[in-house]
């Protein structure tokens, strides 16, 4: 746009000022300096026509077809979402040892269709999705959810994020077991939320308590969630997070495309195939 109007600006310069540009010897015209005068306002008018039509077009078009400006957007939008799919793709084939490396896993290791979910325990959009992704590892038998915790919203998710973490050393049933605890309880209160200095604590406490319900060893859990690969599981999860542009939960890549937000059983499904 601003390159349009710029060259526009020098259209109209050229048409009012360009004579100026042919120098005359004596009073009378050239016929050279005319065919030049005469081709500086051709370029001139046709800078102009062509900036009008620009500059114009996509009003007229949206003035006689509404939904062309929207279907403009989605057009932009899906091309950069084909961008996007290719970049994770590409990525995906070349590292999904390393992301898969440390990180907590629901269903068979060994399934067919691997989907990453990025989410946060605070997140009720994440529940949500934990639900039907739920699902459909029961459903297909050949998914498998690998669990990336994203913890984006500080001290409400940094305890159960680095636990789920941590209780993969142990099991990867347990470690699930406890996602799942995680994702359909309280592990905080409105209560708790009014002395914050006293949060922190209150959620290590409760998370411990759903830990030993999970059949975790506790005390070994909270020595591995201040280990090395806790540490290095959630600096992973980060740099990935801004590799793909991830800057909320929940976020999945099923198979190689990715899907921001809480979709629904039926998309995931669609996506994963046969």
């Amino acid at each position: 746009m601003i390159w349009t109007i710029i060259i526009l600006i020098v259209g109209i310069v050229l048409f009012l000022c360009g004579g100026m540009l042919v120098k005359q010897d004596g009073k009378k015209p050239t016929t050279g300096g005319i065919i030049i005068n005469k081709l500086i306002k051709l370029i001139s008018i046709i800078l102009i026509a062509g900036c009008v039509c620009r500059l114009y077009t996509p009003i007229y078009l949206t003035q006689t077809n509404p939904m062309f400006l929207q279907e403009m957007v989605s057009a932009m939008q899906e091309a950069q979402n084909a961008e996007k799919n290719k970049a994770v793709r590409e990525y995906v084939r070349s590292n999904l040892g390393e992301m898969i490396a440390d990180a907590p896993i629901w269903g068979p290791e060994d399934a067919k269709h691997t989907i990453f979910l990025w989410s946060d325990y605070s997140c009720p959009y994440c529940r949500r999705v934990h639900e039907e992704l739920g699902r459909v590892v029961a459903d297909r038998g050949d998914v498998r959810v690998v669990l990336k915790n994203f913890s984006i919203h500080g001290e409400l998710s940094d305890a159960p994020a680095k636990a789920v973490i941590a209780a993969k050393l142990q099991s990867n049933e347990k470690a699930a077991e406890l996602d799942r605890k995680l994702m359909e309880k309280e592990y905080y209160t409105q209560d708790d939320m009014k002395d914050r200095s006293k949060l922190g604590e209150k959620i290590q406490k409760n998370v411990m308590a759903l830990a030993a319900e999970a059949g975790l060893d506790v005390e070994q859990l909270e020595r591995d969630m201040n280990g090395p690969v806790v540490t290095r599981e959630l600096r992973n999860v980060r740099d990935l997070a801004q590799r793909f542009e991830i800057s909320g939960t929940p976020y999945l890549i099923i198979g190689e495309r990715a899907f921001p937000g809480a979709i629904p059983y039926d998309q995931i499904i669609e996506a994963l195939g046969k």
